[in-house]
């Protein structure tokens, strides 16, 4: 009898596999913007539903309790980030700023007006501001990528990260001091 249950229960975990796969994909990488995270996401989503298939009621549909445990999933993830070793403030802000407060001469930012032109329109500006974004640690990744391309609030950011509204905005300030300096050498200093 065993034997026919998890006969079934493989079928039918199957069966969800090949359903809801691609959508959820697709879903992660919406929130995610990495592929292979998107994808270690959703196998990770598809692990853990075959190790609580037993909590599974049916109340809902299988793909509204997929997607229940791919956003838990999600979430965690961002918490990992958050909670990950970060750059030393002490060492960035020692990078641009004097022992007094004051812009270090080479560092002070530069003027971004730029006649006529959009820079988020321009696809070489698009490309810098990702790999810069890519180089801030994963945490401040996180933060702004939530908070500027998701549009999430404060409240929001600091709820799915776990983290105090202090700290996340710690966390924006010194990643749009890394931004700056990052997009300043590698945009407007050629």
């Amino acid at each position: 009898m065993d034997k026919i249950i998890e006969m079934s229960r493989t079928k039918i975990l199957t069966t969800w596999v090949v359903q809801h796969t691609e959508e959820m994909v697709r879903w992660a990488f919406q929130k995610t913007s990495s592929e292979e995270i998107a994808r270690d996401l959703v196998q990770d989503t598809f692990l853990a539903a075959a190790e609580k298939y037993e909590n599974f009621q049916g109340k809902s549909t299988p793909k509204t309790w997929l997607f229940a445990i791919l956003n838990n999933k999600i979430v965690d993830h961002y918490r990992k980030q958050v909670r990950q070793p970060t750059i030393s403030a002490d060492n960035l802000f020692s990078e641009v700023f004097d022992e007094n407060g004051s812009w270090q001469s080479n560092r002070a930012p530069k003027d971004w007006h730029q006649d006529e032109e959009h820079l988020l329109d321009n696809e070489d500006f698009k490309d810098v501001l990702k790999k810069c974004m890519e180089a801030l640690p994963d945490n401040w990744h996180s933060c702004v990528r939530m908070k500027y391309l998701l549009n999430k609030s404060g409240d929001e950011i600091c709820q799915e990260l776990g983290i105090a509204p202090t700290n996340y905005w710690q966390i924006i300030h010194r990643a749009k001091l890394q931004l700056r300096q990052c997009i300043d050498s590698k945009w407007f200093a050629i």
